[in-house]
């Protein structure tokens, strides 16, 4: 009773508008699992719906039983997007703690030096020639290295967070015999877990939606990641359904497969999402202040 008594009326006006908000997202969502359940027949004769006249499972055995490689495909990206997130977030706040230590000297020019690839870029060819030349080509590697070097926006976030953490408290930890490795990972690191769990989100999606560098530097299909797995599936069915026309044979489902490709891929991403969610909001605002 008390409860209800400090809950104002405006206040709840609120938690209202917060919850339809929160309902008006997720209805998207459950369309596409809706979609991915319905037969394909009856999704061109009845439409979309979220209740499905008939329910079929034929986008899930496509996705599964259409080639066997799909369980390889996942776990390459889970490890791709592990691996190369926390070496990707390790090299962006080393990097972030060096430019926002005032005792390094040409900290400026090294960040005007980060920051011309936000404006410029070599192209495509001499990226590859690089890739080619370092050995990239068919190997774990290929799929973590090139999206390995880290984001300059999300350097400049944690850069931006760490200059406003104070100098004391570095300095104090010198006078007590503290190396800048010490004063990294004990000090600075854990006072900016707010903007690297920011910065790990980004590269996690990134890494785990990355399909670009399956298609330039790997041709096994052993190496295939999930996203490049699901594209070329969903080429085999377009393909098969324009060769088929006209010829009695079931062909596989499409948009049905297409809305369980979105359901097996954002699966991941949204257990992921609230754990860091309680940092995602503070990272980017306090990161985003300039100096």
């Amino acid at each position: 009773m008390k409860l209800m008594n400090k809950i104002s009326p405006w206040r709840s006006l609120i938690y209202a508008a917060v919850s339809l908000a929160a309902l008006a997202c997720l209805l998207p969502m459950l369309l596409v699992v809706a979609i991915s359940l319905t037969d394909e027949s009856s999704l061109a004769q009845k439409g979309y719906s979220f209740f499905p006249e008939a329910l079929s499972l034929d986008a899930y055995t496509t996705l599964i039983r259409g080639n066997s490689t799909i369980g390889s495909s996942y776990l390459i990206s889970i490890i791709v997007t592990l691996a190369g997130t926390c070496l990707a977030v390790l090299i962006t706040a080393s990097a972030g703690y060096a430019l926002a230590n005032r005792q390094v000297n040409c900290r400026r020019g090294a960040s005007l030096y980060f920051f011309i690839p936000m404006v410029f870029n070599a192209g495509l060819v001499p990226w590859y020639m690089i890739c080619r030349e370092l050995g990239l080509t068919n190997n774990i590697f290929s799929l973590i290295i090139p999206t390995l070097l880290f984001s300059p926006f999300n350097l400049f976030l944690t850069r931006n967070f760490m200059i406003g953490i104070p100098d004391a408290l570095g300095e104090s930890a010198k006078m007590d015999g503290a190396n800048d490795l010490f004063i990294a990972f004990r000090i600075y690191f854990p006072l900016s877990k707010p903007v690297l769990a920011t910065i790990a989100l980004f590269y996690g999606i990134g890494y785990w939606n990355d399909w670009f560098n399956s298609v330039m530097l790997v041709s096994d299909k052993r190496l295939y990641t999930l996203q490049f797995f699901l594209y070329n599936l969903q080429s085999e069915i377009s393909a098969f359904k324009y060769i088929a026309q006209g010829v009695p044979v079931k062909a596989p489902p499409q948009d049905t497969f297409k809305m369980a490709a979105a359901v097996v891929t954002i699966g991941p991403i949204i257990l992921l999402y609230p754990f860091l969610q309680k940092y995602f909001v503070k990272g980017l605002v306090v990161g985003g202040v300039k100096e």
